[in-house]
């Protein structure tokens, strides 16, 4: 979630710091702040949408690491969440302050309604700015995206023998996310990572200054795309949402209900834990601690009183052995 925020920080500084000075720009033909201007407004959307680049590819390892770490996570431990976020920017602030101290600069972009790091210079001084900009803000990224998410897929295949029906829905689910964060990121991105390297290292002339808009249009919907993939795609959020909008309190995602069916086998003086799927999606775990051996466990109806003592036979009053069971359930 903290990671999410971030992402959304990013992108409403854009939207905030960014696009008023271009939209104004664009209703008048012309950069409206001047050379100074043309140079905070590079910096910033350069600064800001690195950041928000870097904070996909971190929520990228950061779910892949969570759904094949052999330890259980700690939700009180915030120290690799905060790490991340320093990083992305630390490693934004990284690429983007070198052009304001002589590496490449930031100038007027494509009509001269917009201000960029300037492509279109041929020196080398330029060029292998450029050359590190896009390998190390949008290749590697981008490499990082999808190894995390190939991996992920391929790890809930690897589980696939649970519970066919279910794992095909879930790998189906989880192939249509991971195929549109994909997609969304190079469609995004790409075409203006491509535009600056045929500016770069074409002849002069080859993109028409109108044309250039369309990549810098391109990289700035990011800003309206990242809410709906990362956060509106996210169950808990969109039941929040829809809560806010309708002024009621968020449903819950998950309930304590029985399970419909129990194993009924066990084995003496340990421990069995069950995992069902009930048919609202719920993943039920039940866990029977035994003292001794017992021919079944009792099955929980809709009814039943969590209190009640399941270990006295009601017919006899004779105390049976002890069965604690525990039903712990997840909203998928």
């Amino acid at each position: 979630n903290l990671l999410l925020i971030n992402i959304s920080i990013s992108d409403l500084l854009v939207c905030a710091l960014g696009t008023p000075f271009s939209f104004a720009a664009s209703t008048q033909g012309r950069w409206l702040l001047g050379e100074s201007g043309c140079v905070w407004y590079g910096f910033a959307n350069s600064l800001f949408g690195i950041v928000s680049l870097i904070s996909l590819a971190v929520l990228s390892y950061e779910r892949y690491n969570t759904m094949t770490a052999a330890t259980k996570a700690d939700s009180s431990n915030y120290r690799q969440v905060y790490f991340g976020i320093s990083l992305s920017w630390v490693y934004s602030l990284i690429w983007t302050v070198p052009p304001l101290f002589g590496w490449s600069k930031y100038g007027p972009e494509g009509p001269g309604t917009t201000c960029s790091v300037n492509w279109t210079a041929k020196t080398a001084n330029n060029i292998s700015y450029i050359i590190c900009l896009f390998v190390f803000c949008l290749a590697v990224p981008f490499l990082v995206i999808l190894f995390c998410y190939g991996k992920l897929l391929h790890t809930i295949k690897q589980v696939s023998g649970v519970n066919a029906a279910t794992s095909r829905k879930r790998e189906q689910r989880v192939l249509i996310m991971v195929v549109i964060m994909v997609v969304c990121y190079l469609i995004c991105w790409l075409p203006y990572g491509i535009m600056a390297l045929l500016a770069t290292f074409g002849p002069p002339g080859l993109i028409p200054p109108e044309a250039s808009i369309i990549p810098s249009v391109l990289a700035k919907t990011s800003t309206v795309i990242n809410p709906v993939i990362y956060i509106f795609m996210n169950k808990q959020f969109y039941r929040c949402f829809q809560a806010l909008l309708r002024c009621e309190a968020p449903r819950q995602g998950s309930s304590w209900k029985s399970s419909s069916r129990v194993a009924t086998k066990v084995l003496r003086g340990g421990t069995v834990t069950f995992l069902h799927r009930t048919n609202n999606n719920h993943f039920s775990v039940m866990v029977a601690s035994l003292g001794q051996p017992a021919t079944t466990v009792p099955q929980l109806g809709p009814n039943c009183d969590p209190t009640a003592d399941i270990s006295k036979d009601p017919s006899s009053g004779i105390h049976q052995p002890v069965v604690v069971s525990l039903v712990a359930q997840y909203d998928s």
